[in-house]
């Protein structure tokens, strides 16, 4: 299936992994675990997993806290497998499921990791929120397994090293972001002819306000997609942009490309998902109905293109429109760039700032705008305190091939350090937010 996949091996396209073996996409059914199957993206896959019965099994489920959702899943499906948070949601699990079903529930982020690595899996959804994923990715990539990842997070703390880890184990790596599984499907069987990557952006409910105009936005307001039906935080992501300055970094990480070779357009109907610009200047564009189950489906079914429920798209009733992006009442996706670049743990700096101030934004306890000012106050923090902005997580020392007890410890100890530095950083975010400053 190589012929199918993104350029490898540089210098312009270099994938985050191989293609997964001729053995995974011949055999049916695939052995699934989907971890945050209660999300958004998680309920997305159950319904093309119930239209597709013959192509899947459920070996597990994973969520947070909400247990009578996964209760009803798991019910569904009957996985041997499900994992919470922690004891009080796995006791709340346990009394709504049947007396006649008894799945094996993991806790906390090991529960997350051992149910990712389960030996009879060879796949995984990764679709937890936000720096929470990791872990799961981390286990899935160092099992071997094919992930699917709608996890975005899991790249931007820490791309370079599950690149070092699929190179070691095999895992193999497909991408579930409407606009990554876009470019990964227009850079299907080409090598080194791209020139750039261009990943469309809706705008958000704010698309062409100001920054005065933003000084007095509402919770209720910022959630408020347009053209998507998302979680809370991924959409108050999209309505300041940091949504497309993630995907900035995950398509660096993905792709192996420049920063300065990736560019973001607002396209105001989400009907192009993305796009490449080849060598000569022409475009590969890939358009759908803006309905995340199409990508889904895509990565679960890889290299199989099966039917699915989408609407098909009518262009004959629809204007296709694309603009650049207004930096000045956005920042974020320039902060974004920053920290790429500037490397040394920054992008786990900018990552965990923005998750806290979503949360206290969503909170009430700071205003819409201070999110981008408290990530740079987070960002300006840490460069002052690395200066050189030496690597959070170098090159890895050791390989699967060599001493696999070895590489799990490796990559348990520079989980470790991405995890102080965004305990650090959530902390800073707080202790500006209790200042004052930065509230309502």
């Amino acid at each position: 299936m190589a012929e199918l996949w993104p350029g490898l091996g540089g210098p312009v396209i270099n994938y985050i992994s191989g293609p997964p073996s001729e053995r995974w996409c011949h055999t049916l059914p695939r052995s699934l675990v989907i971890l945050g199957s209660t999300g958004s993206i998680g309920r997305s896959a159950l319904a093309v997993v119930a239209k597709q019965p013959d192509f899947f099994r459920i070996l597990g489920l994973a969520c947070a806290r909400q247990v009578n959702r996964l209760a009803e899943q798991a019910v569904t499906f009957r996985p041997p497998c499900l994992a919470v948070l922690d004891e009080d949601a796995a006791r709340a699990l346990h009394a709504l499921l049947p007396a006649d079903y008894h799945p094996r529930i993991l806790t906390g982020r090991e529960g997350y990791a051992e149910l990712a690595s389960l030996p009879e899996a060879s796949t995984v959804l990764s679709a937890q929120v936000g720096a929470a994923g990791l872990a799961g990715t981390l286990a899935a990539v160092l099992a071997g397994k094919v992930v699917c990842l709608a996890n975005k997070e899991s790249l931007v703390l820490a791309g370079g090293l599950v690149r070092d880890i699929c190179a070691s184990t095999g895992a193999s790596v497909l991408p579930v972001d409407s606009e990554h599984n876009a470019i990964f499907q227009c850079l299907a069987g080409r090598g080194q002819e791209v020139n750039r990557l261009i990943l469309t952006a809706s705008g958000g409910p704010f698309r062409g306000k100001t920054a005065a105009e933003l000084e007095n936005v509402t919770v209720e307001q910022a959630l408020k997609h347009p053209n998507w039906n998302m979680g809370a935080k991924i959409s108050i992501d999209s309505a300041t942009l940091m949504n497309k300055g993630l995907e900035v970094a995950e398509a660096f990480h993905l792709y192996g490309v420049g920063v300065d070779d990736i560019t973001v357009l607002v396209h105001p109907q989400s009907l192009v998902h993305s796009m490449v610009e080849l060598a000569d200047h022409s475009l590969l564009a890939q358009l759908g109905t803006p309905d995340m189950r199409m990508a889904i489906a895509h990565c679960l079914m890889w290299p199989h293109c099966m039917p699915t429920e989408v609407p098909p798209l009518d262009l004959t009733r629809t204007a296709l429109t694309f603009h650049t992006p207004d930096l000045e009442a956005f920042p974020c996706l320039e902060l974004a760039r920053m920290a790429l670049r500037g490397r040394g743990g920054l992008s786990v700096v900018l990552n965990a700032a923005n998750e806290s101030a979503v949360e206290l934004f969503l909170q009430r306890q700071c205003r819409f705008t201070a999110i981008a000012k408290l990530i740079r106050k987070a960002l300006d923090a840490h460069s002052a305190s690395n200066p050189g902005h030496a690597p959070l997580c170098p090159p890895l020392a050791v390989s699967v091939q060599t001493d696999p007890l070895a590489l799990a410890q490796e990559v348990h100890i520079l989980v470790e350090r991405i995890s102080s530095l965004d305990a650090q950083s959530r902390a800073l975010v707080h202790e500006l937010v209790r200042s004052g400053e930065y509230s309502c």
